[in-house]
Protein backbone atom coordinates (compact mmCIF):
# COMPACT_ATOMS: atom_id res chain seq x y z
CA UNK A 1 0.00 0.00 0.00
CA UNK A 2 1.13 3.36 -0.86
CA UNK A 3 0.60 6.50 1.11
CA UNK A 4 -1.18 9.08 1.04
CA UNK A 5 -4.53 7.95 1.87
CA UNK A 6 -7.16 9.42 0.28
CA UNK A 7 -10.99 9.88 1.26
CA UNK A 8 -13.95 9.08 -0.79
CA UNK A 9 -16.35 10.83 1.91
CA UNK A 10 -14.18 13.28 3.67
CA UNK A 11 -17.11 15.06 5.16
CA UNK A 12 -17.58 12.39 7.30
CA UNK A 13 -14.09 13.41 9.39
CA UNK A 14 -15.63 16.22 11.06
CA UNK A 15 -17.16 13.06 13.41
CA UNK A 16 -13.43 13.26 15.02
CA UNK A 17 -13.87 16.10 17.52
CA UNK A 18 -15.84 12.99 19.45
CA UNK A 19 -12.57 11.57 20.28
CA UNK A 20 -11.19 14.06 22.51
CA UNK A 21 -14.31 14.97 23.88
CA UNK A 22 -14.52 11.28 24.47
CA UNK A 23 -11.00 11.80 26.22
CA UNK A 24 -12.35 14.38 28.40
CA UNK A 25 -15.36 12.53 29.44
CA UNK A 26 -12.86 9.60 30.95
CA UNK A 27 -10.25 12.24 32.14
CA UNK A 28 -13.70 13.72 33.87
CA UNK A 29 -14.83 10.53 35.68
CA UNK A 30 -11.32 9.04 36.82
CA UNK A 31 -11.73 12.89 38.75
CA UNK A 32 -14.27 12.14 40.15
CA UNK A 33 -13.47 9.06 41.14
CA UNK A 34 -10.72 10.33 42.91
CA UNK A 35 -12.39 12.92 44.89
CA UNK A 36 -14.59 9.99 46.30
CA UNK A 37 -11.55 8.43 47.37
CA UNK A 38 -10.49 11.41 49.42
CA UNK A 39 -13.88 11.85 50.88
CA UNK A 40 -14.08 7.95 52.07
CA UNK A 41 -11.43 6.82 53.72
CA UNK A 42 -11.67 2.94 53.11
CA UNK A 43 -11.32 3.85 49.36
CA UNK A 44 -8.48 6.02 49.80
CA UNK A 45 -6.69 2.95 51.67
CA UNK A 46 -8.04 0.29 48.85
CA UNK A 47 -6.40 2.62 46.37
CA UNK A 48 -3.07 3.13 48.25
CA UNK A 49 -3.08 -0.63 47.94
CA UNK A 50 -3.29 -1.13 44.57
CA UNK A 51 -0.15 -1.91 42.65
CA UNK A 52 1.43 0.47 39.89
CA UNK A 53 0.89 -2.50 37.29
CA UNK A 54 -2.89 -3.02 38.26
CA UNK A 55 -3.14 0.96 38.11
CA UNK A 56 -1.88 0.65 34.79
CA UNK A 57 -4.09 -2.18 33.68
CA UNK A 58 -7.28 0.00 34.37
CA UNK A 59 -6.71 2.17 31.13
CA UNK A 60 -5.82 0.03 29.19
CA UNK A 61 -9.61 -1.05 28.12
CA UNK A 62 -10.49 2.72 27.60
CA UNK A 63 -7.32 3.37 25.60
CA UNK A 64 -8.02 0.26 23.21
CA UNK A 65 -11.34 1.44 22.87
CA UNK A 66 -10.33 5.05 21.76
CA UNK A 67 -8.41 3.85 18.77
CA UNK A 68 -11.27 1.10 17.82
CA UNK A 69 -13.60 4.62 17.84
CA UNK A 70 -11.09 6.80 15.85
CA UNK A 71 -10.61 3.49 13.03
CA UNK A 72 -14.62 3.37 12.85
CA UNK A 73 -14.37 7.48 12.36
CA UNK A 74 -11.74 6.96 9.31
CA UNK A 75 -13.68 4.01 7.88
CA UNK A 76 -16.81 6.03 8.06
CA UNK A 77 -14.99 8.81 5.27
CA UNK A 78 -13.78 5.39 3.22
CA UNK A 79 -10.49 5.65 3.09
CA UNK A 80 -8.59 4.73 -0.21
CA UNK A 81 -5.38 3.88 -1.39
CA UNK A 82 -2.75 2.72 -4.25
CA UNK A 83 -2.98 -1.33 -3.15
CA UNK A 84 -1.24 -4.13 -4.99
CA UNK A 85 -3.75 -6.40 -5.61
CA UNK A 86 -4.60 -9.72 -7.59
CA UNK A 87 -6.86 -8.11 -10.15
CA UNK A 88 -7.99 -9.53 -14.10
CA UNK A 89 -8.14 -8.15 -17.09
CA UNK A 90 -11.70 -6.78 -17.38
CA UNK A 91 -11.86 -7.35 -21.01
CA UNK A 92 -9.54 -9.75 -23.33
CA UNK A 93 -9.82 -9.61 -26.87
CA UNK A 94 -9.06 -12.53 -28.92
CA UNK A 95 -7.88 -11.52 -32.41
CA UNK A 96 -7.45 -14.55 -34.30
CA UNK A 97 -6.01 -14.96 -37.85
CA UNK A 98 -8.73 -16.26 -40.70
CA UNK A 99 -6.62 -15.80 -43.63
CA UNK A 100 -5.97 -18.72 -45.88
CA UNK A 101 -2.28 -19.69 -44.88
CA UNK A 102 -4.22 -20.76 -41.11
CA UNK A 103 -5.45 -24.20 -43.64
CA UNK A 104 -2.04 -25.19 -42.95
CA UNK A 105 -1.69 -29.05 -41.67
CA UNK A 106 1.86 -28.11 -39.92
CA UNK A 107 0.11 -27.75 -36.63
CA UNK A 108 -3.03 -30.86 -36.32
CA UNK A 109 -5.30 -30.77 -37.51
CA UNK A 110 -4.86 -27.39 -38.79
CA UNK A 111 -3.83 -24.41 -37.72
CA UNK A 112 -6.92 -22.88 -37.90
CA UNK A 113 -8.95 -25.70 -35.82
CA UNK A 114 -6.11 -25.51 -33.52
CA UNK A 115 -6.53 -21.96 -32.84
CA UNK A 116 -10.30 -22.13 -31.99
CA UNK A 117 -9.81 -25.61 -29.92
CA UNK A 118 -7.19 -23.47 -27.88
CA UNK A 119 -9.41 -20.30 -27.40
CA UNK A 120 -12.48 -22.48 -26.26
CA UNK A 121 -9.92 -23.61 -23.32
CA UNK A 122 -8.99 -20.26 -22.66
CA UNK A 123 -12.58 -18.97 -22.44
CA UNK A 124 -13.66 -21.61 -20.37
CA UNK A 125 -10.70 -20.70 -18.12
CA UNK A 126 -11.52 -16.96 -17.62
CA UNK A 127 -13.38 -16.20 -14.43
CA UNK A 128 -17.30 -14.72 -14.96
CA UNK A 129 -16.34 -11.20 -14.22
CA UNK A 130 -14.30 -11.37 -17.54
CA UNK A 131 -15.73 -10.04 -20.86
CA UNK A 132 -14.58 -11.90 -23.83
CA UNK A 133 -14.34 -10.07 -27.67
CA UNK A 134 -13.38 -12.03 -30.90
CA UNK A 135 -12.11 -10.17 -33.45
CA UNK A 136 -10.95 -12.07 -36.88
CA UNK A 137 -8.97 -10.78 -39.71
CA UNK A 138 -7.79 -11.67 -43.11
CA UNK A 139 -7.07 -9.27 -45.57
CA UNK A 140 -9.73 -6.93 -43.65
CA UNK A 141 -10.95 -7.10 -40.12
CA UNK A 142 -13.98 -7.54 -38.16
CA UNK A 143 -15.76 -7.98 -34.43
CA UNK A 144 -17.28 -11.43 -34.54
CA UNK A 145 -18.78 -10.99 -30.93
CA UNK A 146 -18.36 -8.21 -29.18
CA UNK A 147 -16.92 -8.23 -25.62
CA UNK A 148 -19.47 -10.09 -23.39
CA UNK A 149 -19.60 -12.42 -20.27
CA UNK A 150 -22.03 -14.61 -22.15
CA UNK A 151 -19.67 -17.90 -22.69
CA UNK A 152 -22.19 -19.77 -25.09
CA UNK A 153 -22.13 -16.50 -27.78
CA UNK A 154 -18.14 -16.36 -27.27
CA UNK A 155 -17.94 -20.12 -28.40
CA UNK A 156 -20.62 -19.52 -31.25
CA UNK A 157 -18.62 -17.05 -32.49
CA UNK A 158 -15.88 -19.24 -32.36
CA UNK A 159 -17.42 -21.69 -35.01
CA UNK A 160 -18.46 -18.77 -37.12
CA UNK A 161 -14.94 -18.17 -38.39
CA UNK A 162 -14.40 -18.66 -42.15
CA UNK A 163 -11.12 -18.28 -43.93
CA UNK A 164 -10.57 -15.56 -45.91
CA UNK A 165 -7.35 -14.47 -48.45
CA UNK A 166 -4.71 -11.66 -47.31
CA UNK A 167 -3.55 -11.21 -43.99
CA UNK A 168 -4.12 -7.93 -42.59
CA UNK A 169 -2.34 -8.47 -38.82
CA UNK A 170 -2.51 -4.56 -38.34
CA UNK A 171 -5.86 -4.33 -38.89
CA UNK A 172 -6.46 -6.96 -36.46
CA UNK A 173 -5.14 -4.78 -33.97
CA UNK A 174 -6.42 -1.69 -34.61
CA UNK A 175 -10.14 -3.33 -34.69
CA UNK A 176 -9.34 -5.22 -31.44
CA UNK A 177 -8.05 -1.83 -29.72
CA UNK A 178 -11.32 -0.01 -31.22
CA UNK A 179 -13.19 -2.73 -29.29
CA UNK A 180 -11.67 -1.45 -26.15
CA UNK A 181 -11.83 2.48 -26.86
CA UNK A 182 -15.48 2.69 -29.09
CA UNK A 183 -14.93 6.61 -29.16
CA UNK A 184 -11.19 6.65 -31.10
CA UNK A 185 -11.42 7.25 -34.89
CA UNK A 186 -8.78 6.11 -37.66
CA UNK A 187 -8.48 4.67 -40.69
CA UNK A 188 -8.55 0.81 -40.64
CA UNK A 189 -7.82 0.04 -44.24
CA UNK A 190 -4.79 2.96 -44.29
CA UNK A 191 -1.20 1.61 -44.46
CA UNK A 192 -0.95 4.43 -41.88
CA UNK A 193 -3.76 5.16 -39.52
CA UNK A 194 -2.19 7.64 -38.17
CA UNK A 195 -3.38 11.48 -38.58
CA UNK A 196 -0.59 13.08 -41.50
CA UNK A 197 -0.69 9.43 -43.04
CA UNK A 198 -1.40 9.09 -46.61
CA UNK A 199 -5.02 8.56 -45.98
CA UNK A 200 -5.40 8.45 -42.45
CA UNK A 201 -4.94 12.41 -42.14
CA UNK A 202 -8.47 12.98 -44.35
CA UNK A 203 -10.07 9.63 -43.14
CA UNK A 204 -9.44 9.32 -39.76
CA UNK A 205 -7.98 11.35 -36.11
CA UNK A 206 -5.44 10.05 -33.76
CA UNK A 207 -6.15 7.28 -30.82
CA UNK A 208 -5.17 11.16 -28.96
CA UNK A 209 -8.11 12.06 -29.72
CA UNK A 210 -12.00 11.15 -29.06
CA UNK A 211 -10.74 8.99 -26.36
CA UNK A 212 -13.22 7.25 -24.11
CA UNK A 213 -13.80 9.20 -20.56
CA UNK A 214 -11.93 7.53 -17.52
CA UNK A 215 -9.00 6.42 -19.52
CA UNK A 216 -5.43 7.61 -19.46
CA UNK A 217 -4.15 10.25 -21.56
CA UNK A 218 -2.36 8.86 -24.47
CA UNK A 219 0.34 10.72 -24.51
CA UNK A 220 1.78 9.73 -20.91
CA UNK A 221 0.32 6.51 -20.67
CA UNK A 222 3.30 4.04 -20.79
CA UNK A 223 3.03 0.86 -22.60
CA UNK A 224 1.51 -1.55 -20.91
CA UNK A 225 0.22 0.09 -18.13
CA UNK A 226 -3.40 0.04 -18.72
CA UNK A 227 -5.04 -2.82 -16.79
CA UNK A 228 -8.50 -3.11 -17.84
CA UNK A 229 -8.18 -4.97 -20.95
CA UNK A 230 -5.65 -6.87 -22.94
CA UNK A 231 -5.57 -8.27 -26.82
CA UNK A 232 -4.04 -11.93 -27.62
CA UNK A 233 -3.42 -11.99 -30.98
CA UNK A 234 -3.14 -15.83 -32.65
CA UNK A 235 -1.42 -15.58 -35.80
CA UNK A 236 0.96 -16.92 -38.09
CA UNK A 237 2.34 -13.39 -38.59
CA UNK A 238 3.20 -13.26 -42.31
CA UNK A 239 1.54 -9.24 -43.33
CA UNK A 240 0.22 -9.23 -46.75
CA UNK A 241 -2.33 -6.47 -46.59
CA UNK A 242 -3.33 -3.65 -44.31
CA UNK A 243 -1.66 -1.37 -41.98
CA UNK A 244 1.87 -1.83 -40.66
CA UNK A 245 1.08 -3.95 -37.80
CA UNK A 246 4.32 -2.23 -35.97
CA UNK A 247 2.71 1.23 -36.20
CA UNK A 248 -0.66 -0.64 -35.13
CA UNK A 249 1.42 -2.06 -32.05
CA UNK A 250 2.51 1.37 -31.38
CA UNK A 251 -1.04 2.84 -31.13
CA UNK A 252 -1.85 0.15 -28.63
CA UNK A 253 1.30 0.85 -26.26
CA UNK A 254 0.11 4.48 -26.52
CA UNK A 255 -2.82 3.61 -24.89
CA UNK A 256 -1.79 1.21 -22.60
CA UNK A 257 -2.99 -2.05 -23.95
CA UNK A 258 -0.78 -4.87 -24.06
CA UNK A 259 -0.68 -6.93 -27.20
CA UNK A 260 0.50 -10.74 -26.34
CA UNK A 261 0.79 -12.99 -29.57
CA UNK A 262 0.84 -16.24 -30.34
CA UNK A 263 2.72 -17.81 -33.65
CA UNK A 264 0.59 -20.98 -34.43
CA UNK A 265 2.46 -22.95 -37.09
CA UNK A 266 6.11 -23.82 -37.99
CA UNK A 267 9.57 -21.87 -38.89
CA UNK A 268 9.39 -23.96 -42.04
CA UNK A 269 6.07 -24.13 -42.27
CA UNK A 270 4.16 -26.06 -45.44
CA UNK A 271 3.35 -25.42 -49.19
CA UNK A 272 -0.31 -24.60 -50.03
CA UNK A 273 -1.85 -24.65 -53.18
CA UNK A 274 -4.80 -23.60 -54.91
CA UNK A 275 -6.04 -23.00 -58.36
CA UNK A 276 -2.91 -23.44 -59.82
CA UNK A 277 -0.85 -21.54 -57.36
CA UNK A 278 1.55 -22.62 -54.28
CA UNK A 279 3.34 -20.93 -51.99
CA UNK A 280 4.84 -21.72 -48.55
CA UNK A 281 3.71 -19.79 -45.97
CA UNK A 282 5.88 -19.85 -42.87
CA UNK A 283 5.60 -18.32 -39.26
CA UNK A 284 6.95 -15.21 -38.82
CA UNK A 285 8.22 -15.07 -35.33
CA UNK A 286 10.03 -11.73 -35.56
CA UNK A 287 6.99 -9.90 -36.31
CA UNK A 288 5.00 -11.23 -33.29
CA UNK A 289 8.14 -10.83 -31.25
CA UNK A 290 8.16 -6.58 -31.99
CA UNK A 291 4.61 -5.98 -31.76
CA UNK A 292 4.67 -7.99 -27.93
CA UNK A 293 8.03 -6.00 -27.32
CA UNK A 294 6.37 -2.33 -28.58
CA UNK A 295 3.32 -3.07 -26.08
CA UNK A 296 5.21 -4.45 -23.35
CA UNK A 297 3.74 -7.85 -23.73
CA UNK A 298 4.75 -11.33 -24.47
CA UNK A 299 5.37 -13.72 -27.29
CA UNK A 300 4.15 -17.44 -27.32
CA UNK A 301 5.73 -19.96 -29.90
CA UNK A 302 2.82 -23.27 -30.46
CA UNK A 303 3.93 -25.53 -32.27
CA UNK A 304 1.21 -27.92 -31.69
CA UNK A 305 -2.17 -27.98 -30.70
CA UNK A 306 -1.29 -29.10 -26.71
CA UNK A 307 1.21 -26.29 -27.06
CA UNK A 308 -1.33 -24.25 -27.64
CA UNK A 309 -3.62 -24.84 -25.63
CA UNK A 310 -0.73 -24.58 -22.73
CA UNK A 311 0.03 -20.98 -23.39
CA UNK A 312 -3.59 -19.50 -23.37
CA UNK A 313 -3.91 -21.46 -19.96
CA UNK A 314 -0.65 -19.49 -19.06
CA UNK A 315 -1.71 -16.46 -19.97
CA UNK A 316 -4.27 -16.20 -17.33
CA UNK A 317 -1.86 -16.12 -15.07
CA UNK A 318 -0.30 -13.06 -16.43
CA UNK A 319 -3.30 -11.01 -16.18
CA UNK A 320 -2.65 -10.64 -12.18
CA UNK A 321 -1.43 -8.44 -9.45
CA UNK A 322 -1.54 -5.01 -10.79
CA UNK A 323 -1.42 -1.66 -8.77
CA UNK A 324 -4.92 -0.16 -8.06
CA UNK A 325 -6.50 2.63 -6.51
CA UNK A 326 -8.86 0.71 -4.25
CA UNK A 327 -10.97 1.59 -1.43
CA UNK A 328 -10.02 -0.10 2.14
CA UNK A 329 -12.82 0.42 4.51
CA UNK A 330 -13.07 -3.02 5.36
CA UNK A 331 -9.37 -2.75 6.68
CA UNK A 332 -10.48 -0.04 9.23
CA UNK A 333 -13.38 -1.61 9.93
CA UNK A 334 -11.85 -5.13 11.18
CA UNK A 335 -9.27 -3.11 12.74
CA UNK A 336 -12.21 -1.54 15.12
CA UNK A 337 -14.25 -4.30 15.64
CA UNK A 338 -10.71 -6.32 16.89
CA UNK A 339 -9.90 -3.67 19.17
CA UNK A 340 -13.28 -3.20 20.56
CA UNK A 341 -13.69 -6.92 21.54
CA UNK A 342 -10.19 -6.97 22.43
CA UNK A 343 -10.68 -3.98 24.94
CA UNK A 344 -14.00 -5.64 26.34
CA UNK A 345 -12.09 -9.11 26.99
CA UNK A 346 -9.64 -7.78 28.50
CA UNK A 347 -11.80 -5.49 30.78
CA UNK A 348 -13.87 -8.63 31.35
CA UNK A 349 -10.94 -10.81 32.28
CA UNK A 350 -9.21 -8.07 34.80
CA UNK A 351 -12.39 -6.15 36.30
CA UNK A 352 -15.04 -8.55 35.44
CA UNK A 353 -16.88 -5.71 34.02
CA UNK A 354 -17.45 -4.44 30.35
CA UNK A 355 -15.67 -0.92 30.48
Amino acid sequence: MSLPITFIWPHMLWLLPIVPLAVAAYLFLLRRKKKLALRYASLSIVKDSMAAAQRFRRHVPPALFLIALIAMIVGIARPAAVVKLPYQYETVILAIDVSGSMRAADVAPSRIAAAKAAARSFVAEQPGNTRVGVVSFAATAAVVQAPTLNRDDILAALERLQLQRGTAVGSGILVSLKTIFPDIEFDLQSSNPRPGGARGASRGTSLDEGVKAGSTDSKSAAPGSYTSAAIILLTDGQTTAGPDPIVAAEMAAERGVRVFTVGIGTVNGEILGAEGWSMRVRLDEAALKNIAKVTNAEYFYAGTATDLTKIYKSLNSRLVFEKKQTEITALFAAAAAALAMLAGLLSLLWFSRIL
